[in-house]
Parts: C-alpha cells; structure tokens; sequence
C-alpha cells in the first residue's frame, strides 16, 4: 500500500481540504477554511500544518474562541449544511471558550469540526498552561467538557488513530439527522509526531447527502389523515430551509388549501404575503397561526422538533381530537408529542405526500376564513412597526425600518434576548435565507459573529445585524474580524439599558426590578438601583475601525440606514429605544413558573395566572 509519511497535523489539514458534498448532483468542497486562535497547545502543530500543507484551506484569524465556533455554526446555516468551517484553539481557556459555541452547534443541528489541542499523551511534562488535574485519573482534561455538547467526540492519543477518527468525523458533519459539533481533541505532542498514513486517505472524497423517504406504509397513513382533516395547519421548521422545500411547500399548501405557520428557523420557507403563510406560531407567534392552531384536528410538523415556544408551552393546540404528523430525518424529534412520523427528507417527503394526495382526489379548503386572518394578522404588524407614531422611537418601529431598508434577498441576523420574538411577528421576509435568527440556544453574543458568518457564505447580500446592547458587550469584538476580512455588516445596536428583556419577564411575573438594568451601584441601597450607565457605543465601534451613525428618531433611523448601505465598511448604527414599548403576547403562552409561595400581591396574581395557564397544558402520549 502507498503511504505518505506526514505528521498528525499535516495529514489532518491535507484530509479536510479533500472532503466534498454532493446533493441533487451539485457538489462541493465540504470545508470552507479554517478558523483559529493559536496557543502552546496547537501553535507548532495544526499552525505549522496550516502553514506547510494548507494552501486549500483558508485560515481566518478571529479575536474570541467562541465567537469564532457562531460564526461557523452561521456559515453553515445559510448553506444549509452543505459546506462548513473547522475551529482550532490551544488547549485550556482557549478550547472551553469554544464549549458554548459546540452547545449552539449540536442544539441547532450545525456541522462545525472543533480540533481543541490537548495535555500531552506521553504524559512527560506538567500540564503546563492548562493545570486542571484530576486526582483520580490522569486521562482526563478540559477537553472532556466537550463530550456532552457534541454529536462526536474523540481524542486521538496515537497517530494511526486518525485514520479511523476522521471518517467517522465526516460521517457525522454531512448526516442531516445526526450533525453538530464534532471535537477531536489533539494532544499538542500527537499533533507533531510523524505516521506512514495511507496515500488514499488523501484522495478526494465525496459524501452524499441523500433524500431519504418514509416508507410506502407509512406515507399512505399520512395521507389518509390529511385528506380526513378538516382544520389542519403545517408548521414549517428549519428542516424545511435545510432541504430546500420552499417549492415543494407551496405546492403542498396550494393545492390542499392547508395553511402554513412557522417557527423562528423555518420563518421564511415561504415570503410572508403567500396566500397560506399565516406567520408565526406559539409562545412568540402572532394572532392567525394561534388561532388556527386552537381549533386544528391536524398538525403537520415539518423539520421542527416541536419545541417550547413554537408548542406554546403543549397549549397550542386545543382540539380534543387533534392529531400530529411529523415530518423529520431524526427519529427522535419525528416520535416527538406522540406524532405519527415520517422520517425522511422535508422536500422528497412532501413532493411524495402531493403525488399521493392528489391521487386521492383531496379537496382543496376553503381560503376565505384563512384570508381573514391574515388580514387581521397584517394590521396589527403594520400599526406596531408604523414608523410615523407619535412618541419615542420604539423597538417594534426600528425593526420595521430596517426591514423597509433591506432589500428582498438581504437577511437580518439576530439571538437571544427580546429581540427574537418580536423579530418572529413583525420581519417580513422573502427569501427562505432572509431571516436568521439564532433562537434553539438563545445565545446572547451570537449576533455579529453569525453576522460575519452569513455574510461570508454570501458576500452578495447585504447583511442587518440586530442587536441589543446587553449582547453588544458580551462579544462585539468580531466588528475587528469583518473589517480585517473586508466582509462587511450592518449592525443596528438597540440601547435600552442593560437586560431589559428579563426585566420585563421578571416585572410581568410579580416581582420588582431587580439585577437586570445597567445601572451603577446605589450607596444607599447596595443595589444596582442608581442613575442608567452611560456607554458611549458609537465611539466604542469607531475604535474598532468601524462607521458609526446615531439615530434617535424614526426618520434619523431611516437616513443613517440608507448610508449605512453605501459605506463600504461595516457600520454600526447605534438607537437609543423606548424599552417600555414592545410588541404584545398574540394569545401564545410560555410556562415559566412563579413562586408557589409569597408574601407580595403581585407574584400571588401572577402565580394564579400561571396556574390558568397550565390548566391548557396537555400530554400527548
């Protein structure tokens, strides 16, 4: 057998940059390039490989381990999963600033290679630097934390271990039911040492990324449910961005007259004006998809994992009768709230059930009572993002600016916090990849590093990064990343004073504000309770070389975001809101529980409120 005598570093780098996918007959390189902090751990392995060897696999330099795993795990979102990013660090602070990002990844079912250095294998120095020792074993270190957080982990201790470790790696990344982060720790002596590796190891490989289909059997159940329904309603979840089953969608609602909701990663599967698009679902979803969702006797959950929020908490749906399919590729998520499943892909799944139910002669439904909904739904969006209210600017107004501002393939990136629930009612979007929003994790810190991450996987599109100023300050150093790359981004940085979005949870479930605002410390009280920090964000993005704009009203806004589109750098436009003006509960609810016991009013109201609630939660088995 031909061999190739390379060090474990050299033969991983030159593995990855010959690894491709290959789905409906377009294939392409799998891994984009790599992203990298260097430390002891990996500096004179995986660097000196990438320096050697790496030419086919672009090194981006970034400032924050973490941020660097969103900005992959966001790359491979706008690709649907057909392309990916590896991740290298040294080993200790620098491999479990990457333990979030690997979390965000596997919740959120992303392919993203992590490749954390390690305590050496031969055990011979101290574990310098990394110093997390453990009395009962000295087969243990940080890189552990990984385990649980990834869909595969291994740490390759010999070199000919790589030889078994990197298939099953690739196996994993390109398996839509099984990807997310994928860690192979690497001790930094392992990354050195030299192997006689098998020159085929080394040839190109492609992995092919099939469109799996129910069975026969259970495809005809289905759709003897569906032509029995009378109420049904779809909910459109990622898996039907990921498989490319817009078309296949509209098709589905059009001809069977069945309405289609969505969840914050399936927002967008179909523009927002489609006849059958009734918007959002649950705890966040507006009036027409809850409404529908009431009364539906039949619920076709299409690559969503039925989470809290798009189930309202299991209070959505009320029909005593109501059954559930589940489209999915994951078993588990398809058996999901008692489902019937059909475990397949969202495209192949439904051209298959239109095939099947049009041979059955299903009739359509009628759209009028859906029409009216969404008639309904419509002008409530449009007097909650009314940029000509009178008063303060508002966050429901800036959000509507911006969406006027963006063009129809634009997308606006967003995570955690308040911002995403009003981003699921009131952003209308027309492209399947024109909303992005990072919610399976609800990462605070996400934003402008899944900014960078998109607007690397389509430098074309302008991309509106939407960010609250709590989650500015946890990591805004990827504005440096963007500029030093020349990809830039729109940031609009919302200023409400600290967490507000928990402060209002905190509020609305009886108890006084407390911890949640950027305040200084009151002598007086020993509580963050005084005057509101005053953090000049503007100069703060300017001297990490960014454009910065103030807008404090809705016209201001609606300039600073017209030449915000003709610098040529990324741009912050920093807005100071209104943080007691948000947008509604559209009669979805969220089950966070409230003191049994109190001796305040308030949190006794609320906890009768909540038990109202819960009084609508259902089992199904």
């Amino acid at each position: 057998m031909s061999t190739s005598r390379l060090t474990v570093a050299q033969a991983l780098v030159k593995f990855l940059s010959v690894q491709y996918t290959e789905r409906d007959g377009i294939e392409q390189r799998f891994f984009a390039g790599i992203f990298g902090i260097f430390g002891h751990g990996n500096v004179t392995g995986i660097g000196q490989a990438l320096e050697e060897v790496g030419d086919d696999l672009t090194f981006y330099r970034p400032q924050n381990e973490q941020a660097m795993v969103h900005t992959a795990a966001a790359y491979a979102r706008m690709k649907n999963r057909l392309q990916a990013f590896a991740c290298t660090s040294s080993v200790g602070p620098g491999a479990t600033n990457m333990v979030t990002g690997a979390a965000l990844a596997s919740v959120n079912r992303l392919p993203v290679l992590l490749l954390p250095g390690d305590i050496f294998a031969n055990r011979a120095p101290h574990p310098v630097l990394q110093q997390l020792e453990y009395s009962l074993s000295q087969d243990m270190s940080v890189n552990d934390a990984f385990r649980p957080v990834s869909k595969y982990w291994d740490r390759v201790s010999r070199p000919e271990q790589l030889i078994s470790s990197l298939p099953e790696a690739m196996r994993v990344l390109t398996d839509p039911a099984e990807t997310g982060a994928v860690t192979l720790a690497l001790p930094e002596d392992v990354q050195t040492e030299a192997h006689d590796f098998p020159a085929n190891m080394f040839e190109k490989r492609v992995w092919r990324v099939r469109r799996t289909l129910p069975v026969a059997e259970d495809l005809k159940t289905a759709v003897e449910r569906i032509a029995r329904a009378r109420t049904p309603i779809v909910i459109a979840g990622g898996g039907a961005i990921y498989s490319e089953a817009s078309e296949a969608l509209d098709r589905f609602a059009t001809a069977f007259g069945i309405p289609v909701s969505e969840t914050q990663a399936g927002k967008g599967v179909l523009p927002w004006n489609h006849p059958w698009n009734v918007g959002p679902i649950g705890a966040a979803g507006g009036l027409a998809a809850n409404r529908i969702a009431h009364d539906a006797d039949l619920v076709i959950a299409i690559g969503t994992r039925l989470a809290d929020f798009t189930t309202s908490s299991k209070s959505a749906f009320q029909n005593p009768g109501v059954e559930l399919i589940s489209i999915n590729v994951d078993g588990m998520d398809a058996h999901k709230m008692g489902a019937f499943p059909l475990i397949g892909d969202a495209r192949a799944t439904l051209e298959a059930l239109t095939a099947k139910l049009s041979s059955a002669a299903s009739q359509p439904r009628n759209h009028a009572p859906i029409a009216a909904l969404k008639t309904e739904w419509n002008a409530a969006v449009d007097d909650l993002i009314d940029p000509d209210r009178d008063g303060p600017l508002t966050q429901p107004q800036a959000i509507g600016l911006v969406n006027a501002a963006a063009g129809p393939e634009d997308v606006v990136v967003c995570a955690a916090g308040g911002l995403p629930g009003d981003l699921l009612k009131l952003w209308r979007p027309l492209s399947p990849k024109g909303y992005h929003v990072e919610y399976g994790y609800s990462c605070m810190g996400y934003e402008i590093a899944g900014g960078l991450g998109a607007k690397m996987a389509d430098p074309g599109r302008e991309i509106y990064v939407m960010v609250g100023d709590g989650s500015y300050l946890m990591l805004h150093t990827e504005i440096v990343t963007s500029i030093q790359e020349g990809f830039k981004l729109i940031i609009v940085l919302l200023d409400n004073g600290g967490f507000r979005c928990i402060r209002e949870l905190q509020t609305q479930s009886g108890s006084p504000s407390f911890g949640n605002e950027l305040r200084y410390r009151n002598a007086a009280t020993n509580r963050l309770d005084g005057p509101f920090v005053q953090v000049d964000f503007a100069r703060n993005a300017e001297s990490l070389g960014a454009i910065s704009y103030t807008a404090t009203t809705a016209a201001e806004l609606a300039t600073a975001l017209e030449r915000a589109k003709t610098e040529p750098i990324t741009t912050v436009v920093y807005v100071p809101i209104d943080s007691q003006d948000r947008v509604p509960g559209f009669e979805g609810w969220w089950d966070v529980p409230i003191a049994e016991v109190s001796d305040q009013p308030d949190v006794r109201a609320a906890r009768n409120a909540y038990e109202d609630g819960r009084a609508r939660q259902r089992w199904f088995i």
